[in-house]
């Protein structure tokens, strides 16, 4: 048995519909890992008096700040 598909080629402007959303999507991921960053390094740059404060070790920052990522 045979499949057969035709489909139809992509018009101009579904690929530059397509280009564009990939393109937001690279500049929503860019600014997001900014943010986290620099949540980060505003942690870290916290005493371990003021973490155990927070709830949180050092060892546990990374966890605290991609959780809502990775679902640890």
């Amino acid at each position: 048995m045979a499949y057969v598909s035709q489909t139809q080629p992509n018009s101009f402007f579904d690929r530059i519909g397509d280009f564009l959303v990939s393109l937001f999507n690279s500049i929503d991921l860019a600014a997001s890992a900014n943010t986290r960053i620099a949540e980060m390094e505003k942690l870290n740059a916290k005493t371990d008096e003021q973490l155990s404060e927070m709830g949180l070790r050092r060892q546990d920052i990374a966890r605290h700040v991609f959780r809502d990522i990775y679902h640890i």
